[in-house]
């Protein structure tokens, strides 16, 4: 019984998405919950059949067939059978031929996901909702799950995609790719939203370890999808893949324990994914067969960077240089700070010190952990004091006990 739970929860995270997708380009993202319905209601049938029978021999064609019958029979009731199927008949498709045109080919679902990530990340909906939409629509997590990665409750969270779903609606969003005078500006939305959802994986607050990773490989996951297409496999799209790919390489490395956040200078390099590296590798290639350098490609070369463990002058002179100009482009605190530790790295404490004192970001913890970390050596004593402040500011358990650690090490 566990191992089939475990088979219906891996199918459920794999096929969800497709099949909302296909279900949604069919009959219309106004119809977007029913369809979530339908497919949830599949696999409680899959769940209740299979424990009687077992498992079918291919049970992802097993579920397309089920929400199949499922999404017509439910359509044949309500207007849009006047609406969508009756017009196709008289158009000169015989009933059958109408009904059955519910299409699960390989190549359908894809152009229906690649069509559902520009309908979700539509600029109309709020950007915090349409990570929240991603979640749950194209990367098919529960209520659950997205509450733990916003460190939020279910309440919340379900009243926060009913506002999405009704903007869906309201703003009479469509699954179709923009025109492709508006692609360019609608991609780069798109992107943001994955970047921002790896993130949310990678930099996670929550303490579930399987959760971050699986967000991370979602969004990696979509980024590849972008690179079926002609149109958005664009050299920033590959950059951005790249730089997911380095930094997912040395995600077992960064967790110890299964809790605590091993820092780079402490990571074990035989952890690091090489299989990761090579492909993050080859999409930075890709990248650079365009005219443009985007904030991803500056990205992704610091993180290609930090793949190489050896702590070299070069190494972190040329970090400097990416960061000074990734702050020229887009400026962010985070960046700030980053830029501020490869100086030191590159420079010495002293010259770090008198840029980090500039930034003035008091309500962030990890700028009163790099004033600590300035500060170790010639003033151990307002380090601590530092590393103190740091530790009132910090929101996770990892994040205290690594400042502990510092503490310690003075």
């Amino acid at each position: 019984m566990s191992q089939q739970r475990t088979t219906i929860d891996q199918l459920f995270q794999q096929e969800f998405s497709k099949m909302v997708a296909v279900i949604s380009r069919q009959f219309g993202l106004e119809h977007i919950e029913t369809a979530e319905d339908i497919v949830s209601d599949t696999f409680l049938t899959a769940a209740e059949n299979w424990g009687e029978k077992g498992v079918p021999e291919n049970p992802a064609a097993w579920l397309y067939v089920v929400a199949k019958h499922k999404t017509l029979a439910h359509f044949r009731r309500g207007d849009v059978w006047q609406q969508k199927v009756l017009p196709a008949v008289k158009a000169g498709m015989d009933t059958e031929e109408a009904e059955t045109d519910l299409d699960f080919s390989a190549q359908n679902i894809q152009d229906s996901q690649l069509r559902m990530i520009f309908a979700i990340c539509n600029p109309a909906i709020a950007s915090e909702s349409q990570i929240g939409l991603a979640l749950r629509i194209l990367c098919g997590f529960g209520i659950d799950e997205i509450a733990a990665a916003f460190l939020s409750n279910k309440e919340t969270i379900n009243k926060r995609l009913f506002r999405a779903k009704e903007k869906l609606r309201t703003e009479n969003i469509r699954m179709e790719l923009p025109p492709e005078h508006m692609l360019n500006a609608r991609l780069d939305n798109v992107l943001h939203i994955i970047y921002l959802l790896f993130n949310e994986g990678y930099y996670s607050r929550t303490q579930d370890v399987i959760l971050q990773k699986d967000l991370c490989l979602e969004a990696l996951r979509l980024g590849l999808l972008l690179t079926a297409f002609p149109l958005t496999a664009q050299p920033r799209t590959y950059a951005l893949i790249a730089l997911m790919c380095f930094h997912a390489s040395r995600f077992e490395a960064r967790q110890q324990a299964g809790e605590e956040i091993v820092l780079y200078e402490e990571q074990d390099e035989a952890l690091w994914d090489r299989e990761l590296i090579a492909q993050g590798i080859q999409f930075l290639g890709l990248s650079a067969s365009g005219n443009t350098i985007s904030s991803y490609h500056l990205e992704a070369r610091i993180a290609y960077l930090h793949c190489q463990k050896e702590d070299t002058p070069e190494k972190w002179q040329e970090i400097l240089a990416l960061y000074n100009e990734l702050l020229f482009i887009h400026y962010s605190p985070s960046a700030a700070l980053n830029r501020t530790f490869a100086l030191y790295k590159a420079d010495g404490a002293k010259a770090a010190l008198a840029e980090a004192e500039k930034l003035q970001l008091e309500d962030n913890h990890f700028y009163w952990v790099l004033l600590g970390e300035l500060n170790s050596k010639t003033d151990p004593a307002l380090a601590e004091s530092h590393y103190r402040r740091a530790y009132t500011l910090a929101q996770t358990v990892a994040e205290k006990e690594g400042i502990l650690r510092a503490i310690k090490r003075l």
